[in-house]
């Protein structure tokens, strides 16, 4: 008879796969949810659908699992419903014959074997008998162990260890223990029996015989209400985890036709002999050393990776279920199903199992909700889904499998590289997948060339050192989300700027770039290049408001779009401009953590913009441009990049006066042929006659040792008074930022560079006054000079020693940045201060 409404008395993906075939065949369908499920997918699959576990009629509230296990609440739904039918999925009350025995109670089609049959192929002991009677080969076992642990020793001794341990009822690696000594005998067959009991209801438990180089091998069956049976060809399981498969394949790609032939054979005497009915699975164990074939037990149901051997031959199995329970005949066009004759296999198939078990905490299950899912397409990939979805709510109340994914392909190859193009191709975001887990397996050389066996995951560690997936897509997001609702978390609580607060407007200057002294070193190189800054009678300039400046003024806040825009200006209008410095430690890092911005899109920006004046950074020797000392070869590679993304000009200092620090940045742009300048730091006043120690002749020396006489392309550089500057005997060059102070002292040959962070302007004509011996004075443009009080740009338009441009350039320039510093103030009037670098 017909069947006309199916309920599913299952939840998530295995219930979507029957609604579906249901659908296929006309057939109205019934769901059933616990509360906990109540946003479950596989609730709107179905034409209609109830909930169970609650409600007036029970004396108490079921629990998530519970509900599903209640024979009694699936039975009241059916009727209520009108259900003629009940497909029991897998897992929960699939092999329970209880469950059968009351469908036909109440008049309701069970979708599987007679209740005798599970009875006598569920129990896997009676199912041990049953195969030896049909002279189908198992493992040495014992029947069910008693509660008398001394008696469970000696059975375990007659088998021979190591033993697995197994539940009598139920499936899917429940109870398992592999025990491989005595003393921990008692432990783990108490830990299987609980488990026994909380999965299936029963605590019946037997000993087995463990093959240790084992493969999982089963074979697909089908039978009817006449007598007939046919096999679906095998599929291996070997891929396990705790007992708990991971990943599938049809056909086993390591039997040969004759192997394949023996085994099918042993899972259909087992079929003939119990007149089976359905769908069900026969599993066995195969010995990888000798190739002979154990038999496990039967699954009387239809099984998780059922989609592989669908792939492979064509057939339905869900369907066929179906149609076989309601009386159609094997090899009728009826039953689905061709005759045994008829059924062959295509190609290969190959099915992973996408869960929320986080490889990286031991497979925990994640929960939470799914923030973004992109499933994989195309081809020969099939998905079986049931929680995967965009907002779905993932709980930990059931298994954590989220999809299913198969690939199908001609060849084992093909259908691996299917599948590894699949899993690269999922996103799901906001619960932790094994999706680069899954990759790592399949991508591995035993899985490949099929060498592995069921300790294949034990066995490998590199498995599980996969590179996590950086998510960058959502964490951009939730940072746009985040800044647009809550604003910038460096702003909180501050002021906004003024509504009347002039945009910055980057000043024009027409007209070709002029060559500069970018053109110059590339022409001369560092050694003539600098033999030609000693030869030069004019003052060179560095301009330091791109890194200096806003960084004293606005703790390095002022971000690559207003410094970027005015860079193609100095070109134009500034070409005699020795240098820009425009990077550095502070920048860099604030760049990075604070403006969330790139520091090498910074400098390659800049680059581009300005191309004629050599680019500076200043480089905190082995530091680089951190906090903590770098490794050598760290800084040589810094050193590298910096150099290929435009810096010309490194300023290195070591702020203890370390020379070998200071040598190994020097070196590393040594090496790259750009020019360096090397700095010592001082403390106090180094011009006091009292000071009995700290005076110019101590800071003297180790300037001596790492001053630019190793390098003639290598200048020294440091920031003083101009007192400082001019003492004799030794020409010397110091530096005093407040209590800080920092000082190069340049042998007489040397190129001095002179950075002025007292008021007044007395060291430009102070400055003047040598000539001849190369010196090089930084300025900022005057609208971000205020804080250290360094000269400005435009406070001695009209002296020799400035670039040969005229006034109106710099007036541009500060015009520029004057609005800026208004839009950036917040930063400024937030005290926030950056240490200078």
């Amino acid at each position: 008879m017909p069947i006309k409404k199916l309920l599913v008395a299952n939840r998530s993906e295995i219930a979507i796969r029957v609604f579906r075939a249901a659908n296929e065949l006309g057939v109205k369908t019934v769901a059933i949810w616990a509360e906990e499920d109540k946003y479950a997918l596989h609730r709107f699959k179905a034409d209609e659908s109830y909930p169970i576990g609650r409600g007036p009629h029970l004396a108490k509230d079921l629990g998530p699992i519970e509900s599903y296990l209640s024979i009694d609440e699936v039975i009241r739904v059916a009727k209520l419903s009108g259900a003629d039918a009940i497909h029991p999925g897998y897992g929960l009350l699939s092999e329970s014959p209880e469950f059968a025995d009351a469908c036909a109670a109440n008049g309701i089609v069970f979708i599987g074997p007679a209740p005798d049959t599970m009875r006598q192929l569920g129990n896997k002991v009676a199912a041990r008998n049953l195969a030896i009677s049909v002279g189908v080969p198992v493992v040495p076992a014992t029947g069910p162990l008693p509660d008398d642990m001394d008696a469970v020793k000696v059975m375990a001794a007659e088998i021979g260890y190591p033993v697995m341990l197994k539940a009598s009822w139920g499936g899917g690696g429940r109870g398992m223990r592999a025990i491989r000594a005595e003393a921990d005998l008692a432990r783990e067959v108490v830990e299987g029996k609980r488990e026994a009991k909380a999965a299936f209801g029963k605590d019946e438990v037997y000993l087995e015989k463990l093959v240790e180089r084992a493969r999982h091998v089963e074979v697909q069956i089908l039978g009817d209400r006449h007598g007939g049976a046919v096999h679906l060809f095998e599929r291996d399981c070997s891929i396990q985890r705790r007992n708990q498969k991971v990943v599938e394949r049809a056909p086993a790609p390591y039997l040969d036709d004759a192997r394949r032939a023996e085994l099918c054979a042993h899972a259909l005497r087992i079929a003939h002999a119990t007149h089976y009915v359905c769908a069900g699975t026969v599993e066995f164990l195969m010995d990888a050393d000798t190739g002979k074939f154990y038999f496990i037990e039967v699954n009387p149901r239809i099984q998780v990776e059922h989609t592989v051997t669908e792939q492979v031959t064509g057939i339905d199995i869900v369907k066929s279920q179906i149609h076989l329970i309601e009386g159609a005949a094997i090899g009728t066009a009826e039953s689905g199903v061709p005759a045994q004759a008829d059924i062959r296999l295509n190609g290969h198939a190959l099915q992973c199992r996408i869960t929320t078990e986080d490889p990286e905490q031991n497979f925990i299950p994640d929960y939470g909700r799914i923030t973004a899912y992109r499933g994989a397409t195309g081809f020969g990939i099939r998905l079986d889904g049931g929680t995967a979805y965009s907002g779905a709510v993932i709980t930990r109340f059931y298994d954590p499998l989220l999809e299913k994914v198969t690939a199908w392909a001609p060849t084992p190859h093909e259908a691996i590289a299917r599948m590894d193009r699949a899993l690269r191709e999922f996103r799901i975001r906001g619960v932790a997948t094994n999706l680069t887990f899954l990759e790592a397996i399949i991508g591995h050389e035993k899985f490949r060339d099929a060498s592995y066996t069921t300790r294949f995951i034990d066995t490998t560690p590199e498995l599980f050192r996969q590179v996590k997936r950086q998510d960058r897509a959502t964490k951009l997001l939730n940072y746009l989300a985040d800044v647009s609702v809550n604003g910038h978390p460096e702003v909180k609580g501050r002021a906004r700027p003024k509504a009347d607060a002039a945009r910055p407007v980057a000043p024009f200057v027409g007209g070709p770039i002029a060559d500069g002294t970018k053109q110059r070193l590339e022409a001369l190189g560092p050694k003539g290049f600098a033999q030609w800054m000693r030869g030069e009678k004019r003052v060179l300039m560095t301009d330091t408001t791109m890194r200096d400046a806003h960084q004293s003024l606005l703790a390095t806040r002022m971000r690559t779009h207003d410094i970027v825009a005015v860079a193609g200006t100095y070109a134009r209008a500034l070409p005699d401009l020795l240098s820009l410095e425009c990077w550095g430690g502070a920048t860099f890092d604030v760049s990075m953590r604070f403006l969330t911005e790139d520091p090498w899109e910074r400098l390659a920006l800049i680059r581009e913009a300005a191309p004629n004046i050599l680019l500076q950074m200043l480089l905190r020797g082995a530091n680089g441009v951190g906090y903590t000392n770098y490794p050598d070869n760290v800084v040589r590679h810094f050193v590298r990049e910096a150099a290929r993304g435009g810096v010309d000009l490194f300023r290195v200092f070591d702020s203890l006066n370390w020379v070998e620090n200071l040598r190994v940045s020097m070196d590393a742009v040594a090496a790259e042929g750009k020019l360096v300048e090397a700095a010592i730091c001082y403390t106090g006043d180094i011009l006091d006659p009292a000071r009995a120690k700290y005076d110019l002749n101590y800071y003297v020396g180790p300037g001596e040792g790492a001053g630019s006489g190793r390098r003639p392309h290598a200048r020294r550089q440091g920031h003083g008074r101009p007192a400082q500057a001019l003492r004799r005997p030794r020409p010397v060059q110091g530096a005093a930022r407040g209590d800080g102070l920092a000082a190069a002292f340049p042998h007489p040959r040397h190129i001095r560079h002179f950075g002025r962070h007292r008021a007044g302007g007395g060291g430009d004509r102070r400055q003047r006054r040598r000539r001849g011996d190369g010196r090089i004075v930084g300025k900022y443009l005057a609208a971000l000079s205020r804080l250290d009080r360094r000269g400005a740009f435009g406070q001695r338009t009209r002296s020799r020693s400035r670039p040969r441009r005229h006034p109106e350039d710099l007036v541009l320039l500060g015009g520029r940045a004057q609005p800026v510093r208004r839009l950036r103030e917040r930063s400024e009037g937030a005290g926030l201060r950056s240490l200078s670098a």
